[in-house]
């Protein structure tokens, strides 16, 4: 049996024997970054020899366009021969469309131009010209418009007033300062006919809906009562004269605040269901003539089956511009329960006119006498005069 004896060595000769930490990671780094430049030195040496790239300059308007295509090189042994250009990746990315449906596209064009085709003819010179007649959906303006002066008539709109007449929740005081909100509007959905810009012609669906709320701007702003109206007219239109037979739904409401701090009224379950025939003529451009009959089919708190409407209104046709113009609007209203009474409004002010469609902003001064169009009172009357804005659409 042999031994073979092994000789320690001394700290120092076995740490001199250990490469250092710094010599290591610089050896790595070094390794490293050789590693990296081969790689890269042969994508570029492939990417030279597949494909060439062709100059992108700038188009007229100085901007640089997309890179141009790809081109492959020709194949070896085949000098002179090129493949077809193969196209860039697609900058929108692939796979079904869903709702890829057509559609008409407008070009863009300022006010003060007009666009051909773009479903915005003017006709400015002539507003009751006979045009082409075709299908569209949802145009962007309406045969039948609504009154300017109409009470109840859909908009959007706000009149703060002040009110002699005595209070109908507490009849010994006087109403005082009241404001009236309308939130709504009309719309057309489907038309056979022309599309102007100002008083198209042709038969036409519409539909309308509003709230028409009263707050109480000296007792906290309480809601007092609410109307809630929505219809659907036929529409016909020819010239200067327009035509509706309409259905429309009215009911009305007592505010919650109202009823919690005056338990003792009875509130009332007022609601019409009501057709309507109505006319409507324009003697000069800016002249409008109307008339309308309604039969209530259904009644309820108070309501009984006819009322008429009626008024004139006196108003820019065509664009105003940023200068707006003059108007004036009266109406009224008689109603079968209250023996053929009712209330009359009047309006004056001041007015723009869009030049792309008919809506209609204006501001002014209002005074109704006669009923209080709010239906949860049908028989209190208003004698009310202030201030007001509104916007047709």
């Amino acid at each position: 049996m042999g031994f073979i004896l092994f000789r320690p060595l001394p700290p120092t000769e076995l740490t001199a024997c250990r490469p250092r930490p710094d010599a290591v990671r610089r050896r790595a780094s070094g390794l490293f970054v050789a590693v990296l430049l081969a790689l890269w030195a042969g994508a570029a040496e492939a990417a030279d020899a597949d494909l060439i790239w062709t100059d992108a300059r700038a188009d007229s308007t100085g901007s640089f366009p997309l890179p141009s295509p790809l081109q492959e090189s020709a194949p070896v042994g085949e000098p002179g021969v090129q493949a077809p250009l193969q196209p860039l990746p697609p900058t929108q990315p692939r796979g079904p469309v869903i709702l890829d449906m057509p559609y008409e596209a407008a070009p863009c064009c300022p006010d003060e131009c007009t666009v051909p085709g773009g479903g915005f003819p003017e006709g400015f010179d002539d507003l009751w010209a006979a045009r082409p007649w075709f299908w569209q959906i949802m145009p962007n303006n309406l045969i039948y418009t609504s009154y300017l002066a109409g009470p109840k008539e859909p908009r959007l709109g706000t009149v703060v007033y002040r009110d002699t007449a005595a209070d109908p929740l507490n009849p010994s005081i006087s109403n005082g300062t009241l404001w009236d909100s309308t939130l709504g509007g009309r719309a057309s959905i489907l038309r056979f006919g022309s599309d102007p810009v100002l008083h198209p012609q042709g038969f036409e669906v519409q539909i309308e809906g509003a709230a028409f709320v009263r707050l109480d701007p000296q007792d906290d702003r309480d809601l007092r009562s609410g109307d809630y109206r929505f219809g659907v007219p036929l529409v016909y239109g020819v010239g200067r004269w327009q035509t509706k037979l309409a259905y429309y739904h009215n009911s009305a409401h007592l505010g919650d605040e109202a009823m919690i701090k005056y338990p003792n009224y009875q509130r009332v379950n007022y609601v019409r269901d009501c057709i309507v025939w109505g006319n409507s003529y324009y003697l000069f451009d800016w002249l409008r003539l109307y008339g309308e009959v309604g039969y209530s089919f259904f009644n309820s708190g108070g309501s009984e089956p006819w009322e008429f409407q009626y008024g004139t209104e006196l108003i820019q046709a065509r664009p105003t511009g940023i200068r707006g113009a003059p108007f004036f609007a009266i109406n009224g209203i008689s109603r079968q329960e209250l023996d053929w009474g009712g209330n009359v409004c009047v309006q004056a002010g001041w007015a723009w006119r869009g030049r792309r469609s008919e809506k209609l902003f204006r501001i002014g001064f209002e005074y109704l006498y006669g009923s209080d169009p709010q239906f949860e009172f049908p028989f209190a009357n208003q004698n009310r005069y202030g201030a007001g804005m509104w916007y047709d659409f």
